[in-house]
């Protein structure tokens, strides 16, 4: 039997000495190994999606930011900064809160309650009190309301008093309301050709987006197991989409538009998909510039990389699926200007759509659909928990109880309007829209229009060195014209609806004369940013934006 020999001591000793480790030093270094090899993985997907250039621009803007915030704790600066966040609050209460002893205030509970006549007494009070802005009626705003007439108001209205009190998380209950859901998300399917599909309503066109982005999400890490998910977003996409991935935890990768066709940089998305990549966005149509994006293209690539690829159809709803029909999709003389390209589900690699209902569907505010190519992909969307003491809790969506009322209202408006309603609609309102584009294009040389938005938005930016467009969005203000203020480039734009209609002419007379005024009379403004929902009339000065931005939310909230 062969007799174990030991290892001579001065050989183990001069080996310990040489460097050698004991097992707990190798695992240190394995794991030192592995943190840097995954860390520098990351950073080189990061380098490869935003490239070297963004990369070192979000850097410098990070590094300004923590020097900008250091420097403003000096109690000098913090001093200024009260003074001129003070002012600012006060601009957007004077905008948005009514002043003054006259003014009638309900903080409390009344001791009794009070009669329907009183009610909407104090109501039509409340609507004087806010002054001409709350008239949406006379119909200088761009997008906002989209109002489908007097007679379709009285149609939502009586679908309301039937249903006010209905919830489709009884369908036993209220088996009609689960019905019409139903209905209404198999319409839309079968406007975006794809009638074997499946989906659910929404709140709105975020909720929708954030169903798609938590959909996506559960089905990588199941299908994939993709544990640190991405997501890959035009720049021009709808800030849903980031609000999406913020409650998701999931990394957004920017990718920038084309200047000119505005269309989402291909080259930069095929340059930014990874393992971990789980989605695509593509925008028919966008809400900045009113442009669409390649959606052939990009399903081009979710189908080569087996990635979701969502269209946010949103603000297109029930205009762009009209578009062929109604004559518009091929663009003016047959060229590419205002041409309406390949969108639905007919495209291969498009996995699921956004849709407002609420937009030019002239459902009540408060309704969209989010839909999927089939029902396995929806099932990602759900939320179920089998042990709660409650019972079995299961809901398609982020809210529990919903509104049926809301369900009714949509169900009514598009059996009202039907196909013939909305494709006169489309129509009306697209020729309205490129009306508006092609006299900029012709007879306002300082101004031109962002790309060759093919549905009902309009942006347009300036080209003259002397006319600040943000300036011309101020002078339609003082016109009464509620528009809507962009930037990168900066520009202004108008979502033409139904109330636009007897106004073009009036539009485009009050445009002209904005731009000779601010030409003329320059404010010396040309770095104002303005808020989403605010209009560009309450423009600011873009440092400590996130700051006003949290004014004006808050000021929301003051009774």
């Amino acid at each position: 039997m062969a007799s174990l020999a030991l290892p001579n001591p001065q050989f183990v000793s001069e080996w310990l000495r040489a460097g050698a480790r004991t097992p707990f030093d190798s695992a240190k270094t394995l794991l030192f190994v592995y943190v840097v090899s995954t860390q520098s993985l990351k950073l080189y997907r990061h380098l490869r999606a935003r490239g070297l250039r963004q990369s070192v621009a979000e850097s410098w803007l990070w590094i300004s930011k923590q020097a900008l915030l250091l420097a403003i704790k000096l109690p000098s600066a913090q001093k200024k900064i009260q003074q001129e966040m003070g002012k600012v609050r006060l601009d957007i209460e004077d905008k948005l809160v009514p002043k003054g002893a006259e003014v009638s205030r309900h903080l409390s509970l009344p001791a009794e309650g009070k009669s329907v006549e009183w009610i909407l007494a104090e109501m039509a009070k409340m609507d004087n009190e806010l002054g001409p802005h709350a008239d949406w009626r006379h119909g200088k705003i761009s997008g906002a309301v989209y109002h489908g007439g007097d007679d379709l108001s009285r149609v939502l209205v009586a679908a309301f008093e039937r249903y006010a009190v209905s919830n489709p998380l009884h369908p036993d209950v209220f088996p009609a309301i689960r019905k019409m859901e139903a209905e209404i998300v198999s319409m839309c399917l079968r406007m975006y050709n794809n009638p074997e599909g499946a989906g659910t309503m929404t709140s709105g066109g975020t909720e929708s987006i954030v169903m798609a982005v938590k959909t996506y999400r559960d089905w990588a890490r199941e299908v994939k197991g993709v544990t640190e998910p991405e997501m890959i977003v035009p720049a021009t996409a709808h800030a849903a989409f980031d609000k999406g991935a913020a409650y998701m935890g999931v990394k957004v990768h920017m990718i920038p538009v084309d200047p000119i066709t505005r269309k989402v940089n291909m080259k930069r998305v095929r340059r930014a998909i990874n393992c971990n990549t789980i989605m695509l966005v593509g925008s028919a149509i966008n809400f900045p510039d009113g442009n669409q994006d390649d959606i052939v293209a990009l399903g081009e690539l979710a189908s080569r990389y087996n990635v979701g690829l969502h269209v946010d159809c949103c603000l297109g709803s029930f205009i762009v699926p009209f578009l062929e029909q109604a004559g518009l999709a091929e663009g003016e003389d047959g060229g590419a200007r205002y041409k309406l390209y390949p969108f639905d589900f007919r495209v291969r690699g498009v996995t699921s759509i956004s849709c407002d209902t609420h937009k030019y569907g002239f459902a009540p505010k408060g309704s969209s659909v989010i839909m999927y190519r089939d029902a396995a992909l929806r099932r990602y969307q759900y939320y179920v928990t089998p042990n709660w003491t409650g019972g079995v809790y299961g809901s398609p969506s982020l809210s529990g109880s919903r509104p049926g009322a809301l369900i009714a209202g949509t169900w009514a408006a598009m059996q009202y309007m039907g196909s013939d309603g909305y494709l006169q609609s489309c129509r009306q309102i697209v020729t309205c829209a490129r009306l508006i584009a092609n006299t900029i294009t012709a007879s306002i040389p300082a101004l031109y229009v962002l790309g060759s938005p093919p549905a009902s938005v309009v942006a347009f930016a300036s080209k003259d060195p002397a006319v600040n467009v943000l300036e011309v969005g101020d002078a339609m203000s003082k016109k009464g014209w509620h528009l809507n203020a962009l930037s990168g480039p900066a520009a202004v734009h108008i979502a033409c609806t139904r109330l636009t209609l007897p106004l073009v002419d009036t539009f485009i007379t009050d445009l002209k004369a904005s731009v000779e005024e601010a030409k003329m009379a320059p404010s010396g403004k040309g770095t104002m940013v303005a808020l989403y929902g605010l209009g560009n009339s309450s423009a600011v000065g873009p440092t400590m934006v996130g700051e006003v931005a949290n004014i004006f939310l808050d000021t929301l909230y003051k009774a």
